[in-house]
């Protein structure tokens, strides 16, 4: 290679020699297997050792199930889950599916890592996929540019093991909530082959965290919620009509007049990067705020509504993903007792990791399968119902809808994502719980994003 070589085109021919190397390894089968090629896995796995599972027996069937039948699904192809599909594909998993409902954009280029600036604008579970399948012979990661609710729960059911690299906690929960419809019982004992364990990753700036969920034997997301930051999605009416904090005044510039307004030309979307729009969204907050007397709207909070997410730097990713994919391998091998089963990860000013055991909660909304209480005064107004189901840190539902069975017949109290029915509905918040003839028992059907099942709740009358 000469040493005048211009520095592009000699960063292109060494990611072509790369390639070539990769691809050309392989030699004696199909699968692009060369002698050698498993011997650090076939150590973990085909002798014992003092930290291996005590139930463990060495056997070189354990390496046949993770090349041929073990079956992973990495939801998330950014930050995390670039190093996980890299993790994974190099420990041995060939059977791998990711989802992403999300593009490449220039700010992903600094951190993940299977991208390139070519790919700008492609689905990211698509490019994530190609790369890993031509870098690693003998690998097949099958990608969807989907969301995780498009999905039914046949698609979830044929995995041994999800991973979650997401920046969501939405998303999480549902996720979490769909592994727990698929839990069966026999006379109330769960069936263990039911049980999908869920490896959960979460990064933000030097910070991170990994854990292990086993559906219906330890604690899910639902029973740690009060772990992650509040949420700051707010219901529509409080930000159209009433709003009380300077979150709802950023959020009703967010959500109705920017796209009203449009103030950078049609069809531009607000970019929380971008200075101008920030100040923007900054100064109508601020006339928001001035006309409801309230305080506290600042840049500061404003950048920080409009972008809701701190990306985690490359090394945070690269910890954090390299701790789920330690405890994918120990689940599917059965080779190491998995982490009981949180793993904090800081490194912010030094290093710090520390695990603990997140403990069950008795009446987790998500696992307990217990109706949980409401208990409210007869005078309370479903609004004050509909601002605890959203700003309860045990709860943080983002936009529930309410629903009863009233003289034999199922009535929407409630109900935002639909604007005709929002409309329809929405006098009911400013009605009493008994001018709306609910009783003290009622059971109130509540439907939320943040889970695919309905969760029930128990109207007890306080005095």
């Amino acid at each position: 290679m000469a040493d005048g070589e211009e520095p592009e085109k000699k960063r292109r021919r060494i990611e072509e020699l790369a390639e070539k190397m990769a691809v050309d390894s392989g030699h004696g089968d199909s699968t692009g297997d060369w002698d050698g090629r498993w011997n650090h896995v076939r150590k973990f796995l085909e002798r014992s050792g003092p930290f291996t599972h005590p139930d463990f027996e060495p056997s070189t069937e354990s390496l046949q199930f993770l090349l041929e039948t073990c079956k992973i699904l990495v939801i998330g192809a950014g930050g995390l889950g670039c190093e996980l599909l890299k993790n994974l594909a190099l420990s041995g998993f060939r059977n791998i599916h990711v989802v992403d409902m999300d593009t490449i954009d220039v700010s992903n280029l600094n951190r993940q890592f299977l991208f390139r600036a070519k790919d700008v604008g492609r689905p990211k579970a698509d490019v994530a996929a190609d790369f890993v399948n031509s870098r690693i012979p003998g690998c097949s990661v099958v990608p969807h540019f989907k969301k995780i609710q498009d999905f039914d729960e046949t698609f979830y059911k044929q995995f041994h093991i999800i991973v979650c690299g997401l920046d969501s906690i939405v998303a999480r929960r549902w996720m979490n909530g769909m592994l727990m419809s698929l839990l069966s019982f026999d006379d109330g004992v769960l069936d263990p082959s039911s049980i999908i364990p869920l490896i959960d990753g979460g990064t933000e700036g030097f910070k991170g965290n990994a854990r292990v969920i086993l559906p219906g034997m330890t604690a899910c997301i639902d029973c740690t919620l009060e772990l992650y930051p509040p949420q700051i999605n707010f219901p529509m009416c409080t930000i159209a009509s009433m709003p009380r904090l300077p979150e709802h005044c950023i959020e009703y510039v967010r959500i109705l007049l920017w796209p009203k307004e449009e103030p950078f030309g049609d069809g531009t979307a607000l970019d929380g990067d971008n200075p101008e729009h920030i100040q923007w969204v900054f100064h109508k907050a601020q006339e928001r705020a001035s006309e409801f007397s309230i305080t506290g709207v600042t840049y500061r909070l404003t950048q920080g509504v409009v972008k809701r997410i701190i990306p985690a730097v490359a090394s945070t990713n690269a910890v954090i993903a390299a701790a789920c994919a330690m405890e994918v391998f120990k689940i599917a091998s059965s080779a190491y007792i998995p982490l009981n089963n949180y793993l904090v990860f800081n490194d912010v000013d030094g290093l710090y990791t520390y695990t603990f055991e997140a403990e069950r909660k008795e009446n987790c909304p998500a696992c307990s399968q217990i109706a949980q209480d409401l208990r409210f005064p007869p005078s309370a107004k479903l609004q004050e119902v509909l601002e605890y189901l959203t700003e309860n840190a045990s709860l943080q539902m983002k936009s529930p809808a309410i629903t009863a069975t009233l003289e034999g017949k199922n009535k929407t109290l409630y109900l935002q994502t639909v604007a005709s029915i929002e409309q329809r509905t929405r006098p009911n918040l400013s009605k009493t719980l008994k001018e709306l003839g609910l009783v003290d028992g009622q059971e109130l059907a509540v439907a939320d994003v943040t889970t695919p099942q309905t969760v029930l709740f128990k109207l007890r009358f306080t005095t």
